[in-house]
């Protein structure tokens, strides 16, 4: 029998319809499993993700038992999650007579880490299956029944890595949440304690950094002068670039805006040029700012259309269409579809994709591979249509918009000369829609000016001198966060999400209509950290790990010596940490007190 082993029901199911055509369901320990003929017996199966954890032992496991710090020098042990048992023991259950076992989890990294754990529980009850890998980047009868005819084998080295990380972040996480926890013990209501990670807690400094600059900042007064200018009969609203300091200075200014001549007139057209091919942060990004989904229901939801055929695999880092990807393929499936006319537009007129300058070598990027409607989205997902359909039209317009023609406007500016003073104003019009007719939230205003000479007349109409006050930072967006936490290394594309939401879910900020706000206790706890421990909150704190990390697969690092040595540079910070541990305690019972 083959047992082909997936990440998610949905996809286990779609294996077997497209590689037997038919299939039965029958549910193995209360885990839905799909029968169906693939050259012989085969039966399909979907897990919930990884199936397996590292914890300590239960001694360990007792934050009163052992000083945090004693924790550095356990060693984690490879667990079964207690809700991934029953997948468990379908998995075990089906393995007994398999005599192959196809791993088709998801084609990442953390698939491969997932696979391997599949692979421990199949062997623990079968020796002599055979096992092999399979990968795909989208769930269409064409992806999985390629990917099923060359199976490859599992990345081990990806594995180790996983399996490293996942340790180190246990360590770390543990030793510091229990040392804050256990500081204001006397402080917390029951069950609520106070947790560090080394994604979650730079993210959180990220945000009241720019809370702290926004409090500290102090406005300045400044000056500006406007004007209504007569040129040929036409009537501009122009500027002055000075700012002048005081009122009096500014009006000495403005007495001298009589009569003036233009002095520049420019109308040059500019291309604007269409997206990048969408990669998961930008993904995120754009339904944060443009959809106002945030990250984590984003990505969620991208992971249900993956699974149901509708886009393809949704965490990659790749701006480019691989030549594998045939896109006029993808094309003629969307001319089925909501946008099925501009679909044939671009059939018919040509096209040429942008491309990006990232490449992950795993997956292509996000694209759509199934032409739908609307009203086909609300039948297939009911209510979370919602949130589906939005997504899906959007990664379909971003995907259409890759292949479109730049949209072309006319820059405009026209400078008029008044003596020592100049006036200028800036306009723009639209020549050609391009790619904004698919693709509306990049379409840019249009502020057209006058066709004017140089060398004309011009007459001051009003005049008027306008105080204005420089402006603090804005509030953090979570498109922005997302774009600073990428830049930083902080998280990978398919977790960012889970590190604002773990910030939100453990009340360290607020995250509302897009915007990002820290809370007096995230302030209280960030601020410590900044002053007494700040290894453990600045933002390069992940990408180090990481970096060291990646050691284990290109140079063949010791996994166990790696650990090893960052437990090691932990330990020096908590130590620090433990220096100030009566005034980061004052500080963070002064919130957790004056919390509502």
């Amino acid at each position: 029998m083959k047992l082909i082993v997936a990440e998610k029901r949905s996809v286990a199911k779609a294996i077997a319809q497209f590689l037997g055509g038919s299939y039965r369901a029958q549910r193995v320990y209360g885990v839905p499993a799909y029968f169906f003929n693939y050259g012989g017996e085969a039966v399909s199966l979907g897990l919930m993700g990884h199936i397996m954890d590292f914890d300590f032992a239960a001694r360990e496991n007792v934050w009163t038992w052992i000083p945090p710090e004693q924790l550095f020098h356990a060693t984690p042990l490879l667990v079964i999650r207690d809700e991934a048992a029953q997948y468990v023991k379908a998995l075990q259950s089906l393995a007994r007579r398999a005599d192959e076992v196809y791993l088709a989890l998801d084609a990442d990294v953390e698939g491969e880490a997932i696979a391997y754990e599949a692979a421990i529980a199949v062997r623990a009850v079968n020796r002599r299956a055979r096992l092999y890998r399979v990968k795909f980047n989208a769930v269409t009868p064409k992806d999985i029944r390629a990917a099923f005819q060359k199976p490859d084998t599992l990345n081990l080295k990806l594995v180790e890595k996983v399996f490293t990380r996942m340790q180190i972040d246990l360590t770390l996480g543990a030793v510091f949440t229990r040392a804050l926890t256990l500081s204001v013990r006397n402080s917390l209501e029951k069950g609520q304690f106070l947790s560090y990670g080394p994604c979650q807690t730079p993210v959180l400094g990220i945000v009241v950094n720019r809370e702290l600059e926004r409090i500290n900042f102090k406005p300045e007064k400044y000056y500006v002068i406007k004007a209504v200018v007569d040129i040929g009969g036409h009537r501009v609203e122009m500027g002055s670039e000075v700012r002048y300091k005081t009122r009096a200075e500014a009006e000495a200014a403005a007495s001298l805006i009589k009569r003036g001549v233009v002095k520049a007139a420019v109308y040059r057209p500019h291309k604007v040029e269409p997206p990048e091919p969408l990669e998961t942060v930008e993904l995120e990004r754009r339904a944060s700012r443009w959809l106002g989904i945030n990250s984590k229901k984003t990505l969620d939801v991208a992971e249900e259309l993956y699974r149901a055929g509708y886009i393809s695999y949704p965490r990659t880092e790749t701006t480019i269409y691989p030549p594998s990807l045939d896109l006029r393929e993808v094309l003629q499936e969307l001319a089925k579809g909501e946008h099925g006319e501009y679909a044939r537009g671009l059939l018919k007129a040509g096209f040429r994709p942008t491309r990006g300058d990232s490449d992950d070598g795993a997956h292509p990027p996000i694209y759509p591979t199934k032409g739908a409607t609307k009203d086909e989205l609300y039948r297939r997902f009911g209510k979370a249509a919602a949130y589906a359909w939005p997504i899906y039209d959007f990664v379909v317009r971003h995907f259409l918009a890759t292949l479109s023609p730049p949209a072309v406007v006319e820059k405009q500016k026209i400078v008029v000369s008044f003596g020592k003073i100049e006036l200028e104003a800036e306009g723009q019009r639209t020549l050609d829609e391009g790619y904004w007719r698919i693709y509306p939230w990049e379409r840019q205003a249009e502020k057209p000016l006058p066709v004017v000479k140089p060398g004309e007349a011009a007459y001051a109409v009003k005049v008027s001198v306008v105080e204005r006050e420089t402006q603090p930072p804005p509030p953090m967006t979570e498109s922005e966060l997302l774009a600073l936490m990428k830049k930083y290394g902080i998280g990978t594309d398919a977790t960012m999400q889970d590190h604002i939401h773990t910030n939100v879910k453990r009340g360290y900020m607020r995250l509302q209509k897009g915007k990002c706000t820290p809370t007096p206790l995230g302030m209280a706890l960030a601020t410590a950290l900044f002053q007494y421990v700040p290894e453990l909150i600045e933002p390069t704190v992940r990408a180090k790990i990481e970096r060291a990390l990646n050691s284990i697969v290109r140079d063949g690092v010791p996994p166990a010596k790696l650990a090893a040595e960052v437990k090691a540079e932990f330990a020096k910070y908590f130590e620090k940490l433990q220096q100030h541990r009566r005034e980061i305690k004052e500080a963070l019972e002064k919130a957790l007190n004056s919390s509502p």
